[in-house]
Protein backbone atom coordinates (compact mmCIF):
# COMPACT_ATOMS: atom_id res chain seq x y z
CA UNK A 1 0.00 0.00 0.00
CA UNK A 2 1.02 3.48 -0.95
CA UNK A 3 2.18 5.61 1.90
CA UNK A 4 -0.26 8.95 2.19
CA UNK A 5 1.46 11.92 3.38
CA UNK A 6 0.96 15.84 3.45
CA UNK A 7 2.30 17.30 0.25
CA UNK A 8 4.70 20.75 0.68
CA UNK A 9 3.01 22.39 -1.77
CA UNK A 10 5.95 25.03 -1.81
CA UNK A 11 8.44 22.86 -2.84
CA UNK A 12 8.52 23.04 -6.28
CA UNK A 13 9.07 18.99 -7.10
CA UNK A 14 6.54 17.86 -5.35
CA UNK A 15 3.87 20.83 -7.18
CA UNK A 16 5.07 19.47 -10.27
CA UNK A 17 4.84 15.66 -9.72
CA UNK A 18 1.09 16.81 -8.07
CA UNK A 19 0.04 18.58 -11.91
CA UNK A 20 1.16 15.73 -13.89
CA UNK A 21 -0.27 13.34 -12.16
CA UNK A 22 -3.54 15.73 -12.27
CA UNK A 23 -3.01 15.70 -15.84
CA UNK A 24 -2.84 12.22 -16.45
CA UNK A 25 -5.53 10.93 -14.24
CA UNK A 26 -8.66 10.68 -16.33
CA UNK A 27 -10.61 12.28 -13.05
CA UNK A 28 -8.24 14.95 -13.21
CA UNK A 29 -9.86 18.52 -12.80
CA UNK A 30 -9.37 21.93 -12.61
CA UNK A 31 -10.15 21.68 -8.84
CA UNK A 32 -7.65 19.42 -8.40
CA UNK A 33 -5.02 21.56 -9.32
CA UNK A 34 -2.86 23.37 -6.96
CA UNK A 35 -4.16 27.04 -8.09
CA UNK A 36 -7.62 26.50 -7.14
CA UNK A 37 -6.19 25.76 -3.38
CA UNK A 38 -4.09 28.62 -3.35
CA UNK A 39 -6.79 30.81 -4.83
CA UNK A 40 -9.35 29.24 -1.90
CA UNK A 41 -6.52 30.83 1.03
CA UNK A 42 -5.86 34.32 -0.79
CA UNK A 43 -9.63 34.59 -1.41
CA UNK A 44 -11.28 33.35 1.19
CA UNK A 45 -8.72 33.11 4.03
CA UNK A 46 -9.21 29.26 4.32
CA UNK A 47 -6.19 26.86 4.76
CA UNK A 48 -5.60 23.94 2.38
CA UNK A 49 -4.23 20.92 2.40
CA UNK A 50 -3.04 18.40 -0.15
CA UNK A 51 -2.59 14.48 0.62
CA UNK A 52 -0.61 12.54 -2.21
CA UNK A 53 0.31 9.12 -1.87
CA UNK A 54 3.38 7.07 -3.32
CA UNK A 55 6.93 9.48 -3.76
CA UNK A 56 6.77 12.73 -5.26
CA UNK A 57 8.88 10.54 -8.34
CA UNK A 58 5.93 7.81 -9.06
CA UNK A 59 2.82 9.32 -7.15
CA UNK A 60 -0.74 7.25 -6.96
CA UNK A 61 -2.94 9.47 -5.92
CA UNK A 62 -3.90 12.85 -4.73
CA UNK A 63 -6.83 14.52 -2.83
CA UNK A 64 -6.88 18.14 -2.51
CA UNK A 65 -8.62 19.24 0.79
CA UNK A 66 -9.63 22.78 2.05
CA UNK A 67 -10.52 23.41 5.91
CA UNK A 68 -13.38 25.70 6.25
CA UNK A 69 -14.38 27.67 8.88
CA UNK A 70 -17.56 29.72 9.46
CA UNK A 71 -19.42 31.06 12.60
CA UNK A 72 -22.74 30.11 11.02
CA UNK A 73 -22.40 26.66 9.47
CA UNK A 74 -19.28 25.15 11.46
CA UNK A 75 -16.32 23.59 10.28
CA UNK A 76 -15.58 21.14 7.66
CA UNK A 77 -12.99 19.59 5.41
CA UNK A 78 -13.65 19.40 1.68
CA UNK A 79 -12.29 18.40 -1.34
CA UNK A 80 -12.16 20.70 -2.73
CA UNK A 81 -13.42 23.78 -1.46
CA UNK A 82 -16.08 25.95 -3.81
CA UNK A 83 -15.46 23.31 -6.27
CA UNK A 84 -17.48 21.02 -7.77
CA UNK A 85 -15.47 18.52 -8.35
CA UNK A 86 -11.83 17.56 -6.53
CA UNK A 87 -12.43 14.49 -4.80
CA UNK A 88 -9.39 11.49 -4.32
CA UNK A 89 -8.53 10.42 -7.29
CA UNK A 90 -5.68 7.14 -7.41
CA UNK A 91 -4.97 4.25 -9.43
CA UNK A 92 -6.84 2.49 -8.01
CA UNK A 93 -9.59 1.94 -5.48
CA UNK A 94 -7.20 0.94 -2.51
CA UNK A 95 -5.24 4.13 -3.26
CA UNK A 96 -8.75 6.20 -2.80
CA UNK A 97 -10.12 4.45 0.29
CA UNK A 98 -6.69 5.36 1.61
CA UNK A 99 -7.03 8.78 0.76
CA UNK A 100 -10.17 9.13 2.00
CA UNK A 101 -9.06 7.37 5.59
CA UNK A 102 -6.27 9.47 5.86
CA UNK A 103 -8.72 12.50 5.25
CA UNK A 104 -11.26 11.52 7.93
CA UNK A 105 -7.57 11.58 10.10
CA UNK A 106 -6.78 14.96 9.01
CA UNK A 107 -10.18 16.12 9.66
CA UNK A 108 -10.57 15.19 13.24
CA UNK A 109 -6.87 16.36 14.02
CA UNK A 110 -8.27 19.49 12.51
CA UNK A 111 -11.28 19.42 14.90
CA UNK A 112 -13.86 19.12 11.78
CA UNK A 113 -17.13 17.06 12.62
CA UNK A 114 -17.52 16.88 8.79
CA UNK A 115 -15.67 15.79 5.92
CA UNK A 116 -16.85 16.17 2.04
CA UNK A 117 -15.31 14.34 -1.08
CA UNK A 118 -16.67 16.06 -4.39
CA UNK A 119 -16.22 13.47 -7.07
CA UNK A 120 -13.23 11.67 -7.89
CA UNK A 121 -12.97 7.92 -6.12
CA UNK A 122 -15.55 6.65 -3.61
CA UNK A 123 -14.87 5.74 -1.05
CA UNK A 124 -15.42 1.50 -0.04
CA UNK A 125 -15.39 1.56 3.59
CA UNK A 126 -18.35 1.69 5.89
CA UNK A 127 -19.14 5.07 8.00
CA UNK A 128 -19.65 7.27 4.77
CA UNK A 129 -23.12 8.68 3.49
CA UNK A 130 -22.87 8.52 -0.48
CA UNK A 131 -25.48 10.98 -2.24
CA UNK A 132 -26.49 9.82 -5.78
CA UNK A 133 -28.51 11.55 -8.51
CA UNK A 134 -29.52 14.69 -6.18
CA UNK A 135 -26.96 16.55 -8.69
CA UNK A 136 -25.86 16.11 -12.71
CA UNK A 137 -23.38 17.05 -14.38
CA UNK A 138 -23.52 18.37 -17.78
CA UNK A 139 -20.69 18.22 -20.81
CA UNK A 140 -20.97 17.73 -24.63
CA UNK A 141 -18.01 17.91 -27.51
CA UNK A 142 -18.17 21.27 -29.30
CA UNK A 143 -19.11 21.35 -32.96
CA UNK A 144 -16.38 22.38 -35.64
CA UNK A 145 -18.26 26.05 -36.22
CA UNK A 146 -20.39 28.20 -35.45
CA UNK A 147 -23.28 27.06 -37.29
CA UNK A 148 -23.03 23.93 -36.48
CA UNK A 149 -23.20 24.62 -32.69
CA UNK A 150 -26.85 26.42 -33.09
CA UNK A 151 -27.82 23.16 -34.70
CA UNK A 152 -27.09 21.24 -32.00
CA UNK A 153 -29.16 23.21 -29.98
CA UNK A 154 -32.77 22.03 -29.92
CA UNK A 155 -35.11 24.26 -31.61
CA UNK A 156 -36.64 26.67 -29.24
CA UNK A 157 -33.64 27.29 -27.67
CA UNK A 158 -31.85 27.89 -30.97
CA UNK A 159 -34.68 30.48 -31.56
CA UNK A 160 -33.59 32.17 -28.66
CA UNK A 161 -29.40 32.40 -29.54
CA UNK A 162 -30.74 33.77 -33.09
CA UNK A 163 -32.88 36.12 -31.47
CA UNK A 164 -30.07 37.59 -29.21
CA UNK A 165 -27.58 37.84 -32.10
CA UNK A 166 -30.05 40.23 -33.90
CA UNK A 167 -29.59 42.46 -31.04
CA UNK A 168 -26.53 43.90 -31.81
CA UNK A 169 -24.89 43.42 -28.08
CA UNK A 170 -21.26 43.27 -27.75
CA UNK A 171 -18.59 40.22 -26.19
CA UNK A 172 -15.70 41.15 -24.56
CA UNK A 173 -13.58 38.31 -23.31
CA UNK A 174 -10.45 38.95 -21.02
CA UNK A 175 -8.95 39.39 -17.81
CA UNK A 176 -7.96 42.70 -17.03
CA UNK A 177 -9.46 45.04 -14.08
CA UNK A 178 -12.23 46.17 -16.43
CA UNK A 179 -13.61 42.92 -16.67
CA UNK A 180 -13.18 41.82 -13.54
CA UNK A 181 -15.22 45.18 -12.13
CA UNK A 182 -17.91 43.88 -14.86
CA UNK A 183 -18.03 40.66 -13.49
CA UNK A 184 -18.30 41.17 -10.37
CA UNK A 185 -20.93 43.80 -10.88
CA UNK A 186 -23.29 41.43 -12.44
CA UNK A 187 -22.36 38.35 -10.76
CA UNK A 188 -22.92 40.19 -7.13
CA UNK A 189 -26.94 41.18 -8.30
CA UNK A 190 -27.21 37.80 -9.78
CA UNK A 191 -26.82 35.78 -6.73
CA UNK A 192 -28.77 38.73 -4.64
CA UNK A 193 -31.61 38.14 -6.80
CA UNK A 194 -31.45 34.40 -5.83
CA UNK A 195 -31.18 35.00 -2.36
CA UNK A 196 -27.88 33.87 -1.52
CA UNK A 197 -24.64 36.17 -0.69
CA UNK A 198 -21.97 36.74 -2.93
CA UNK A 199 -17.96 35.15 -2.74
CA UNK A 200 -15.64 37.94 -1.88
CA UNK A 201 -14.48 39.45 -5.18
CA UNK A 202 -10.88 38.49 -3.96
CA UNK A 203 -11.71 34.95 -4.89
CA UNK A 204 -12.07 35.74 -8.33
CA UNK A 205 -8.76 37.96 -8.46
CA UNK A 206 -7.38 35.08 -6.69
CA UNK A 207 -8.63 32.17 -9.44
CA UNK A 208 -7.39 34.74 -12.31
CA UNK A 209 -3.95 35.54 -11.32
CA UNK A 210 -3.22 31.49 -10.33
CA UNK A 211 -4.95 29.99 -13.64
CA UNK A 212 -3.16 32.56 -15.58
CA UNK A 213 -4.46 31.50 -19.59
CA UNK A 214 -6.58 29.06 -18.23
CA UNK A 215 -9.18 31.36 -16.97
CA UNK A 216 -10.58 34.47 -18.39
CA UNK A 217 -14.01 36.51 -18.23
CA UNK A 218 -16.35 37.12 -21.05
CA UNK A 219 -19.47 39.84 -21.15
CA UNK A 220 -22.00 41.09 -23.17
CA UNK A 221 -22.49 44.35 -22.97
CA UNK A 222 -25.73 46.75 -24.90
CA UNK A 223 -24.05 50.39 -25.81
CA UNK A 224 -21.14 50.09 -23.46
CA UNK A 225 -23.25 48.57 -20.60
CA UNK A 226 -22.48 45.10 -19.23
CA UNK A 227 -25.65 42.54 -19.34
CA UNK A 228 -24.09 39.44 -18.49
CA UNK A 229 -20.91 37.72 -17.55
CA UNK A 230 -19.26 34.78 -16.94
CA UNK A 231 -15.80 33.68 -15.16
CA UNK A 232 -14.99 30.53 -17.11
CA UNK A 233 -12.35 28.03 -16.49
CA UNK A 234 -10.23 25.77 -19.49
CA UNK A 235 -8.77 22.10 -18.27
CA UNK A 236 -7.64 19.14 -20.67
CA UNK A 237 -9.63 21.09 -23.55
CA UNK A 238 -12.65 21.70 -22.38
CA UNK A 239 -14.14 25.01 -21.21
CA UNK A 240 -16.20 25.40 -17.64
CA UNK A 241 -18.72 28.64 -17.52
CA UNK A 242 -18.49 28.27 -13.42
CA UNK A 243 -19.91 32.17 -12.19
CA UNK A 244 -21.85 33.46 -14.39
CA UNK A 245 -24.85 35.69 -14.06
CA UNK A 246 -27.24 38.42 -15.79
CA UNK A 247 -28.53 42.00 -14.95
CA UNK A 248 -32.09 42.99 -14.06
CA UNK A 249 -32.14 44.05 -18.03
CA UNK A 250 -30.34 40.46 -19.17
CA UNK A 251 -33.27 38.75 -20.10
CA UNK A 252 -35.50 41.07 -22.10
CA UNK A 253 -32.24 41.20 -24.10
CA UNK A 254 -30.99 37.16 -24.40
CA UNK A 255 -27.59 38.19 -22.92
CA UNK A 256 -27.41 35.16 -21.42
CA UNK A 257 -28.24 33.22 -24.19
CA UNK A 258 -25.89 35.13 -26.12
CA UNK A 259 -23.09 34.81 -23.44
CA UNK A 260 -22.86 31.04 -23.75
CA UNK A 261 -23.22 30.56 -27.52
CA UNK A 262 -20.36 33.20 -27.75
CA UNK A 263 -18.08 31.41 -25.23
CA UNK A 264 -18.48 27.82 -27.41
CA UNK A 265 -17.21 30.32 -29.83
CA UNK A 266 -14.64 31.33 -28.23
CA UNK A 267 -13.71 28.19 -26.63
CA UNK A 268 -13.34 26.39 -30.23
CA UNK A 269 -11.03 29.15 -31.40
CA UNK A 270 -9.11 28.35 -28.22
CA UNK A 271 -8.60 25.18 -29.33
CA UNK A 272 -11.24 23.51 -26.63
CA UNK A 273 -13.04 20.53 -28.11
CA UNK A 274 -15.81 20.54 -25.11
CA UNK A 275 -18.48 22.32 -23.36
CA UNK A 276 -18.78 21.33 -19.55
CA UNK A 277 -21.90 23.43 -18.27
CA UNK A 278 -20.90 22.38 -14.79
CA UNK A 279 -23.49 20.49 -11.59
CA UNK A 280 -27.12 21.72 -10.88
CA UNK A 281 -29.40 19.68 -8.66
CA UNK A 282 -31.97 17.53 -10.09
CA UNK A 283 -35.27 19.29 -10.80
CA UNK A 284 -33.85 22.59 -10.63
CA UNK A 285 -34.55 25.90 -12.63
CA UNK A 286 -30.56 25.64 -14.12
CA UNK A 287 -30.90 21.86 -14.29
CA UNK A 288 -33.81 22.39 -16.77
CA UNK A 289 -32.01 25.42 -18.55
CA UNK A 290 -29.02 23.09 -19.43
CA UNK A 291 -31.29 20.09 -20.69
CA UNK A 292 -33.06 23.27 -23.13
CA UNK A 293 -29.51 23.42 -24.68
CA UNK A 294 -29.20 19.77 -25.39
CA UNK A 295 -27.10 18.77 -22.82
CA UNK A 296 -27.61 15.45 -21.45
CA UNK A 297 -27.57 14.86 -17.61
CA UNK A 298 -24.87 12.85 -15.75
CA UNK A 299 -25.72 11.90 -12.24
CA UNK A 300 -22.76 12.96 -9.68
CA UNK A 301 -22.64 11.05 -6.39
CA UNK A 302 -20.40 12.99 -3.18
CA UNK A 303 -19.79 10.84 0.05
CA UNK A 304 -19.88 12.23 3.54
CA UNK A 305 -18.75 11.05 6.56
CA UNK A 306 -19.76 12.77 10.10
CA UNK A 307 -18.44 12.57 13.40
CA UNK A 308 -20.86 10.66 16.00
CA UNK A 309 -23.09 12.98 17.63
CA UNK A 310 -23.01 15.41 14.69
CA UNK A 311 -25.56 16.20 11.96
CA UNK A 312 -24.24 17.05 7.90
CA UNK A 313 -23.68 20.26 6.88
CA UNK A 314 -25.45 21.79 5.02
CA UNK A 315 -25.42 25.35 3.14
CA UNK A 316 -27.75 24.53 0.14
CA UNK A 317 -29.79 27.29 0.08
CA UNK A 318 -32.87 24.88 -1.52
CA UNK A 319 -32.89 23.69 2.66
CA UNK A 320 -36.53 24.10 3.92
CA UNK A 321 -34.67 25.92 6.76
CA UNK A 322 -33.30 28.41 5.15
CA UNK A 323 -36.21 29.57 3.05
CA UNK A 324 -36.57 32.51 5.23
CA UNK A 325 -33.46 33.77 4.78
CA UNK A 326 -33.66 33.39 0.96
CA UNK A 327 -36.27 35.53 0.67
CA UNK A 328 -35.27 38.15 3.38
CA UNK A 329 -31.81 38.09 1.56
CA UNK A 330 -33.51 38.91 -2.08
CA UNK A 331 -35.16 41.82 -0.72
CA UNK A 332 -31.32 43.85 0.58
CA UNK A 333 -30.45 46.86 -1.39
CA UNK A 334 -27.26 45.49 -3.62
CA UNK A 335 -24.88 47.18 -1.40
CA UNK A 336 -25.76 45.93 2.03
CA UNK A 337 -25.92 42.61 -0.04
CA UNK A 338 -22.68 43.17 -0.93
CA UNK A 339 -20.82 44.52 2.07
CA UNK A 340 -21.53 41.80 4.45
CA UNK A 341 -21.98 38.68 1.64
CA UNK A 342 -18.80 37.80 1.31
CA UNK A 343 -18.26 37.52 4.73
CA UNK A 344 -20.81 35.16 5.17
CA UNK A 345 -20.14 33.05 1.65
CA UNK A 346 -16.14 32.73 2.47
CA UNK A 347 -17.23 30.26 4.99
CA UNK A 348 -19.78 27.76 2.80
CA UNK A 349 -16.78 26.34 1.34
Amino acid sequence: MARVRIARLEDPPAAAAIEDYVARHRQGTAFHRIAWLRAIERGCGQRCWYLVAGEDAQLSGVMPLSEIHSPLFGRALISSGFAVGGGPIGDDQAIVDALAEAGWRLAQRLSCPTLELRGGGLPSATGWQVERRVHAGFARPLAPNDEAELLTIPRKQRAEVRRSLGFGLEVRTGRAEEDRAAHYAIYAESVRNLGTPVFPRALFDAVLDGFGEDADILTVSRGGRPLSSVLSLYHKGAVMPYWGGGSHDARAWRANDLMYYALMAHARRRGCASFDFGRSKVGSGAFAFKKNWGFEAEPLSYATRTADGWRPRSVNPADPRYQLQVALWRKLPLGIANRIGPWIARGLG
